[in-house]
């Protein structure tokens, strides 16, 4: 009778642990960078600072980016807000403003809804003086 009440305790807590648990919010696929970091070589001071990531919707979810965040106020990135559908690609530009002189190493925090939730982008190189 004790081995029965004890076992029967037993799956009583295992029933509660597994009702206790989420159900994870449905994501979408992933998301593929073609390129994950853009150098600008040396750039002149006041030359042009954009430049493109482009993006690949690798799965069979519309991939929304729910945020794109640089880790300076020069660094600017503009994208779309509308879903990537399955297969077909988007692009974020980022402008650096290229006034700044000195060592470019900025980041970009891409947020989307996909599996590979965060991604870091980086954008490098170097502003010197007009000559």
């Amino acid at each position: 009778m004790k081995k029965a009440f004890l076992f029967l305790s037993f799956l009583g807590f295992l029933n509660l642990g597994l009702q206790a648990q989420d159900n994870p919010v449905a994501k979408a696929d992933s998301i593929i960078f073609n390129n994950k970091v853009h150098d600008y070589g040396t750039i002149e001071q006041g030359g042009d600072g954009t430049c493109e990531f482009e993006f690949t919707n690798a799965g069979k979810e519309p991939i929304v980016l729910t945020s794109v965040r640089s880790s300076c106020g020069c660094t600017i990135p503009e994208w779309s807000r509308e879903p990537v559908l399955p297969g077909q690609t988007s692009v974020i530009k980022v402008k650096y403003d290229t006034r700044r002189l000195g060592v470019i190493n900025k980041v970009i925090i891409v947020n989307s809804n996909a599996i590979n939730s965060t991604v870091i982008l980086r954008i490098t190189g170097n502003v010197v003086e007009k000559p």
